[in-house]
C-alpha cells in the first residue's frame, strides 16, 4: 500500500519507519528544508515515562492566574482573540481536577512506557548516534515540603510498575557529582534509573536516513495546503508543489494538524502551547552534569547533549505566536546559573521557542474520523520525543487493521 505521511518531525519519521518495516511504500511531506526543525528540534531531550504527569491538574488554574501579572510562572497564559484559544483553554481547565489528572496521567504513562520499549526495539535494529544517556534521570526538590508532595505524587506512577529510588542530597551528589557544590540547596529527590535522554533532532535525522535507504521518499520545502476528500475517503492532497495521492494518509503535522482538517469538517482537540529552550555550549573549563534532571520546584528540565546542555521550561498559552525575546529566557538562565553555575558557557546561549501540539488531556489522537484512509497520529504535546516510537507502532498497527499492543482509552477522537 502507498502511504503519505504528513510531517517529518520525530512523530512522522518514526511512523514512516514502522510503515516501511510493514512493507508499505512511503512518502513524507515536510514544509521545512529537512526533518525535525520544529518542535522536535530543541526540546528537553528527556525520555521520561516516569514524568508522565498530566499538565492539567488542580494547581494549574491558580498558576495561570498569577502569570497574568508575574513572568516567573512555569505555566503562563497570554490571551488571544482566536476563538479556538478559548475553546481549547476551557477544555483544558475542565481537566484540572484530581480525578481527571489521575486518569490522564495513567494513560500518558501507559503510552510512554510502551514507547520506550519500542525505542529500544528500533535501536536493536539500527545504529543511530543521538547523544543517548541511559543512566536515568534525577527529579530533585528544594524543600522538605515539596519533596514530600513529590514522593506522594509518584504513587500513581509506581502503580504502573515504574521503580524509583527516594534519594537525599548526598545520594544525588553521588549520582551526579555536579550537585556536590550545591547540595545544600536541595532537600532530596527521586531517581528514576529506567528513564533516559537524547537529542531527538539527531535521532530523527538518523532514522530518516535509514528510511531513505529503505526506499522512503521525502518531499521537503513542501507545504500541504488542503485535503481533497469525498464522503468516505481522502482522494488527494494539494501542496505548494502540486497534488499528491496515495492509498492512505497519516496526519502528523503537530500544531498545524487542526488547521488542515477544519476544511474537511474534522475538528481536532489540538492547540499550541509554547515552550522555551536554551542550549549552552560546554567548554573545556566547564563541569557539565552527567545525567538529565528536573528542578521540580522551579520546573526547569535539562540534560547534557554532546558538547552542549539543553535547558527547557515554561508552558505558555498564547496561540500560534512563535516570537520570543531575551527576557523570556531570564528564568531559565537564573535557575541554570543557580544550580549549575559552572556547567556551561552561559555567555553564548542559543534560544528557541517551539509550539507543542497539546490536547486538553495530554494524550495524543489516533485512529480515523469519517475519512477511513486518513489516520491520525498527532497531539503528543510536551512528550512527543518520549511517546514517538510507541505512537508510530500504534499508527502502523491501526493502518494494518491490527489491535495495538496497549489500550487506546482517551487516545482517539472519542476522548472519554
Amino acid at each position: 500500500m502507498k502511504i503519505i505521511v504528513m510531517g517529518a518531525g520525530v512523530i512522522g519519521v518514526t511512523c514512516a519507519y514502522e510503515l516501511l518495516r510493514d512493507g508499505h511504500e512511503v512518502e513524507i511531506i515536510e514544509r521545512e528544508s529537512e526533518v525535525a526543525l520544529a518542535a522536535s528540534y530543541a526540546n528537553a531531550g528527556l525520555i521520561a515515562p516516569s514524568h508522565s504527569f498530566a499538565w492539567a491538574s488542580p494547581k494549574v488554574p491558580k498558576i495561570l492566574l498569577k502569570s497574568l501579572y508575574r513572568n516567573d510562572q512555569a505555566f503562563r497564559i497570554r490571551p488571544t482573540l482566536d476563538p479556538e484559544f478559548w475553546r481549547w483553554t476551557l477544555k483544558f481547565l475542565s481537566q484540572c481536577t484530581s480525578s481527571r489528572a489521575r486518569l490522564n496521567t495513567g494513560r500518558k504513562l501507559r503510552l510512554a512506557g510502551y514507547a520506550q520499549e519500542r525505542l529500544h526495539t528500533i535501536l536493536d535494529e539500527v545504529d543511530i548516534d543521538f547523544d543517548r544517556i541511559e543512566d536515568g534521570i534525577i527529579f530533585y526538590y528544594r524543600s522538605p515540603e515539596t519533596l514530600k508532595a513529590g514522593i506522594a505524587n509518584t504513587a500513581i506512577i509506581s502503580e504502573y510498575g515504574r521503580e524509583f529510588e527516594i534519594v537525599d542530597a548526598a545520594r544525588i551528589a553521588e549520582l551526579d557529582p555536579v550537585f556536590e557544590p550545591v547540595r545544600h540547596k536541595i532537600a532530596g529527590g527521586i531517581y528514576s534509573h529506567a528513564d533516559e535522554s537524547g537529542n531527538s533532532n539527531l535521532f530523527t535525522q538518523g532514522l530518516a536516513a535509514v528510511c531513505q535507504k529503505k526506499g522512503a521518499k521525502f518531499h521537503f520545502d513542501t507545504t500541504i495546503e488542503r485535503i481533497v476528500a469525498n464522503d468516505a475517503k481522502v482522494e488527494q492532497i494539494v501542496t505548494s508543489k502540486g497534488t499528491m495521492s496515495a492509498d492512505a494518509y497519516v496526519l502528523s503535522l503537530g500544531v498545524w494538524s487542526p488547521l488542515l482538517t477544519r476544511s474537511i469538517g474534522l475538528r481536532l482537540p489540538v492547540y499550541p502551547v509554547k515552550g522555551y529552550s536554551m542550549t549552552a555550549p560546554v567548554a573545556s573549563t566547564n563541569t557539565p552534569p552527567r545525567l538529565g534532571a528536573v528542578d521540580e520546584d522551579r520546573l526547569l528540565a535539562y540534560c547534557p547533549m554532546g558538547d552542549t546542555i539543553r535547558f527547557t521550561s515554561t508552558a505558555q498559552f498564547s496561540g500560534y505566536d512563535l516570537n520570543h525575546k531575551p527576557g523570556d529566557f531570564a528564568n531559565i538562565m537564573d535557575v541554570a546559573r543557580d544550580i549549575l553555575p559552572d556547567a556551561a558557557d552561559y555567555s553564548r546561549p542559543d534560544h528557541r521557542a517551539c509550539l507543542r501540539p497539546m490536547t486538553p488531556e495530554g494524550t495524543p489522537v489516533f485512529g480515523t474520523g469519517r475519512l477511513e484512509n486518513l489516520h491520525l497520529n498527532t497531539g503528543h504535546g510536551h512528550m512527543g520525543w518520549t511517546m514517538a516510537c510507541g505512537a508510530a507502532r500504534i499508527a502502523a498497527d491501526l493502518i494494518a487493521g491490527k489491535t495495538p499492543d496497549i489500550p487506546l482509552d482517551g487516545m482517539t477522537l472519542e476522548r472519554g
